[in-house]
């Protein structure tokens, strides 16, 4: 159980990985709960979230108490308070920049709103209609006030390396804090901006080193 409201609780400084865990143990839970499962006890969910037992108690002390002895953790109000935490108890809105093959195909995925997050706008140079989709595509002159107009925070960058930095410089003056970025690039951000890289092709190398 919690002892405490997260909301009443000073900012702190939180290691990445264990933010990234926090999402892991969001959806361990939500399979419990899809499964009428009311505790989970620490061994048990750092097993279904691939971690130990430690690492687990560890990640959640940084928010709350949590937890009764011998009984586990409430999974209601574990993943109430995660929710919290990750800012899922409200539509968080997002833009995509970049609308070529792979900004299309996230458009189309229909898992951000699930999650907590809602792509309000798209941007591209060539901004055309696509059959399908309800998100308006917009053209880039159009960026920066719409973020500022909406407040939004995060943003999905989809366009070439060659013009990946320019477009960054443009969302963070705006008022762009977050970044997931698909930009095969490392981007130059100011401190207060969070870049979270997907290099595909990375990605692939990677794997390829297990299958020789």
């Amino acid at each position: 159980m919690l002892t405490g409201e997260f909301s009443q609780m000073p900012r702190i400084d939180i290691p990445r990985k264990s933010i990234y865990r926090l999402s892991i143990y969001q959806r361990c839970l939500s399979k419990l709960k899809e499964n009428d499962v009311d505790t989970v006890s620490s061994e048990a969910l750092a097993k279904a979230a691939g971690v130990k037992p430690t690492q687990l108690r560890k990640d959640l002390t940084y928010f709350g108490q949590f937890g009764t002895r011998g009984l586990g953790y409430n999974v209601e109000a574990l993943s109430s308070t995660i929710a919290q935490v990750l800012g899922q108890n409200h539509l968080q809105p997002v833009i995509l920049v970049g609308v070529g093959n792979l900004g299309s195909a996230l458009l189309r995925y229909g898992g951000f709103r699930k999650e907590g997050f809602e792509v309000a706008a798209a941007f591209d140079l060539s901004p055309r209609p696509q059959i399908g989709l309800s998100t308006p595509i917009l053209p880039m002159q159009d960026m920066a006030g719409f973020i500022e107009a909406n407040q939004v925070k995060m943003a999905i960058l989809t366009v070439p390396a060659s013009s990946a930095q320019a477009v960054t410089n443009q969302m963070v003056a705006a008022g762009i804090q977050a970044i997931l970025n698909f930009s095969p690039t490392i981007l130059d951000v100011p401190e207060h901006v969070v870049v979270n890289s997907v290099d595909l092709a990375v990605e692939l190398e990677n794997l390829s080193y297990f299958i020789r």
